[in-house]
């Protein structure tokens, strides 16, 4: 599968370098009988904050240590601009990584760590370059310290600094916040964003957390059984997913079999058991036949039956609601349809709107232009951990 990221840095300090990308070109790696990668085809652009995000398995971190040299693919080539770096050895490439387990040597001091690297490839570096790196993660007056006397958060910073020293080309992060708790996982991902910016290096972040990827990158590869579903910005991909593994694993999406009766000045008529959908053309990845129709749960508002929800609406009537979750900031509802599927909404409590209660019959409309339309053939659950859809 070919995917291309064309998101320039977001620092005008540090400008794209064409001749810098990092390129995989038609990787594949096998393990036996099992295809972990499978005919790769991929650029990051020079300068960029690139996310592969995917489940357990799905190939990204697999395709991390292809990159670092940690593993060899059974096809294809890997390149970081011109210079073909497949059989290089890790230490040789352009390359360093940061791990989910930090890797610190607890016996050396915070400096001491950072200085490893260049200290073992006979480079010396100035107690100014240790400093410098301490600085930019925020963690100056800490050099004598040893890393058991560091918070998990400050541990990470010292991996990044020491990773950074060298100025790699890439720098490549595999799960690099998975053992952080949640507020110092967020603090980070604030904290990766502002040092990317600044340094102007490659970042090729690997995750599993959609949040993470979403918040941090400019651009996310879905990766899903060892191929790129699909690239691009992190809201390009959660409006406009182009299959129900995207759909489903970035977010949550309400998907409703139907059928596209026409096309009119650029728009899809769907028709959805008697009631009639409309779905912009540049929206759908299906222009005929069966389709999956999408929709983002905190697009849809619950109606009163036959409130006029005017013209620029899709309406779905007649739907029962199943259960009610207040969880603060919104309202959770599932509402059963007359087919018997259970769609899901979440609406914001503005408190200018009345909480529906279980057994009220509603209407589900939202604007036609948050619709978008999938291949009727690919499986609906793709990319569903729990039983969050029930389809007819």
């Amino acid at each position: 599968m070919s995917t291309e990221a064309t998101t320039a840095p977001r620092n005008s300090d540090h400008p794209t370098r064409p001749g810098d990308d990092l390129r995989l070109a038609a990787v594949t790696k096998r393990f036996g009988a099992f295809t972990a990668v499978d005919q790769l085809e991929l650029t990051v652009p020079a300068g960029s904050f690139f996310a592969l995000l995917g489940p357990s398995g799905c190939g990204k971190t697999t395709t991390l240590r292809m990159v670092a040299g940690l593993e060899t693919p059974t096809e294809g080539e890997v390149y970081l601009g011109e210079r073909r770096i497949t059989s290089l050895r890790p230490y040789k490439r352009p390359v360093n990584t940061v791990f989910q387990s930090y890797a610190l040597f607890p016996h050396l001091s915070v400096a001491e760590n950072v200085a490893f690297g260049p200290r073992q490839q006979g480079r010396r570096k100035s107690g100014d370059d240790v400093d410098q790196m301490l600085e930019l993660v925020e963690l100056e007056g800490y050099g004598e310290r040893r890393p058991v006397q560091l918070s998990g958060g400050q541990q990470q910073r010292v991996a990044l600094a020491r990773a950074l020293i060298n100025r790699p080309q890439v720098l490549l992060l595999d799960e690099p916040l998975g053992a952080l708790d949640l507020k110092l996982r967020r603090q980070m991902q604030i904290e990766l964003k502002r040092i990317q910016l600044e340094v102007g290096i490659t970042f090729v972040h690997v995750t599993h957390d959609q949040e993470e990827a979403m918040t941090m990158a400019d651009t996310v590869a879905v990766m899903n059984a060892g191929v790129v579903e699909q690239i691009g910005d992190p809201a390009e991909l959660y409006e406009s997913p182009a299959t129900t593994f995207v759909a489903n694993f970035l977010g949550q999406s309400n998907l409703i079999a139907g059928s596209i009766a026409d096309t009119t000045n650029g728009v899809h008529n769907v028709e959805i058991r008697g009631a009639k959908l409309r779905v912009p053309a540049n929206r759908a990845h299906v222009d005929t036949g069966d389709a999956w129709v999408g929709v983002r749960p905190e697009k849809v508002f619950v109606n009163s039956p036959g409130e006029d929800a005017g013209p620029d609406f899709n309406v779905l009537p007649a739907g029962v609601v199943s259960d009610v979750s207040f969880t603060g900031v919104s309202t959770q509802y599932l509402v059963r349809m007359p087919w018997g599927q259970e769609l899901t909404v979440f609406e914001q409590n503005t408190g200018a709107r009345e909480i529906f209660r279980v057994d009220e019959v509603v209407d589900l409309r939202w604007r036609a232009e948050h619709t978008f339309c999938l291949d009727a053939a690919q499986d609906a659950r793709a990319g569903v951990d729990d039983d969050v859809l029930e389809l007819p």
